[in-house]
């Protein structure tokens, strides 16, 4: 009897295996000792100079978290979206973590579909690539662009996150990270976008980490992009997207329609004006004072007037917002994944008995507890019966 590693070349199977090895976070010393051989022996493996037997690879997806379905699937995409970010950026421990972890759960996510025999469906946007002149009209227009392209007109996005994930298709996780980090995009072409969300922070800074993230898909869309305290914004890139995220979230048109209904019989922009607006359009009240600026609805130096006397307080959204005020569920819930559609696709594994609790909490990164809490949803809806609605295929 054969094992599936068979029926691959011995370099893609030990490519393989150290792809694993590594998002396990296991060194070569541990697994080869795990094995009971010696470290060149495991070296061999992964450079295709030994194929392992069957009972190796076993112990190795165990090991490693993973399944032997997950290392030996022909049709498994393998993807490490690591070196992506290392060729852009300065070595730093915080980014190389933050990759590490999109490429885990991207993995994840893709094991799950194709466990399931699932062909996801992508709606890339058109690409727009940076032309000489000024990119902060370019990036106007194609975020006006893009917003008529999906249906959004001039209305609000107050869910970035389910906007990327269900009409643009793409990839999109939010988890705890370092401060410094806001969030990371990657683009490959076999899965698509992949973008990696800071639950840390703020829900209107995460919709602007998005959105900016959404205008590298649109302009430089197989360039990686990390955003971080301390990234560069000077480069044209950077300008584009920054640009691109303002307008996507903040039309200039909306804006001005808004500013003149919430400003009608006043002759100063007061604080309840800026809190209004903010509100309105979901994102920060820094970010639409500055976008107030940019359009010449105010004067250049309004926010910094009020960051100099007092700023905008949390108790004075509160006074003006009342019970409007958004409660920030990704926040309260960092530590859980939270993406709609990777919590149904795990969930439907389990409930096909294709995936145990066990093998889910691995697969994803999280605890027994975690898992137990996503599957007590399904387990709510009770058993599923002859007489239960089916799907038509």
């Amino acid at each position: 009897m054969t094992s599936g590693s068979d029926a691959l070349d011995p370099i893609e199977v030990g490519e393989r295996l150290r792809l694993a090895r590594e998002a396990a976070k296991v060194t070569q010393a541990t697994a080869a000792a795990a094995l009971d051989f010696a470290r060149t022996t495991l070296i061999a493996i992964e450079q295709g100079q030994r194929r392992p037997r069957l009972d190796e690879l076993q112990k190795l997806a165990a090991l490693y978290g993973t399944s032997l379905n997950a290392l030996l699937r022909r049709e498994a995409v393998q993807v490490d979206l690591r070196p992506r970010f290392r060729k852009t950026i300065e070595a730093d421990e915080a980014i190389e973590n933050a990759a590490a972890l999109l490429t885990g759960l991207v993995q994840a996510e893709v094991e799950l579909e194709n466990l399931l025999g699932i062909q996801r469906t992508r709606n890339d946007p058109p690409e727009r690539p940076l032309l000489p002149g000024d990119v902060l009209i370019q990036a106007e227009q194609d975020a006006f662009e893009l917003r008529q392209w999906l249906g959004l007109g001039l209305a609000p996005v107050h869910d970035m996150t389910s906007l990327l994930e269900l009409q643009v298709g793409a990839r999109v996780f939010v988890r705890r990270l370092p401060p410094k980090v806001s969030g990371l995009y990657a683009f490959d072409e076999n899965i698509g976008a992949c973008i990696l969300l800071n639950a840390a922070h703020p829900r209107d800074r995460r919709a602007q980490t998005a959105a900016h993230e959404l205008g590298h898909l649109v302009s430089t869309r197989r360039e990686p992009d990390a955003l971080y305290e301390g990234s560069p914004e000077a480069n044209r890139d950077e300008r584009y997207a920054n640009a691109f995220a303002r307008a996507f979230l903040t039309p200039a048109r909306a804006v001005m329609a808004k500013f003149r209904d919430i400003t009608a019989g006043a002759t100063q922009l007061t604080r309840r004006h800026v809190i209004v607006l903010a509100h309105s359009f979901g994102v920060s009240r820094e970010a639409i004072a500055r976008r107030l600026e940019e359009l010449r609805l105010t004067k250049i130096g309004t926010w910094d007037w009020f960051a100099n006397y007092g700023g905008i307080t949390e108790e004075q959204v509160r006074q003006v917002l009342g019970g409007e005020v958004i409660n920030d569920r990704e926040q309260l819930d960092a530590n859980r994944l939270i993406s709609i559609r990777l919590n149904l696709l795990a969930s439907e594994a389990w409930r096909r008995n294709l995936l145990s609790e066990g093998q889910i909490s691995r697969l994803l990164h999280l605890d027994r507890v975690e898992v137990r809490e996503l599957l007590d949803v399904y387990d709510a809806e009770g058993p599923m019966t002859d007489a239960a609605p089916t799907l038509r295929t």
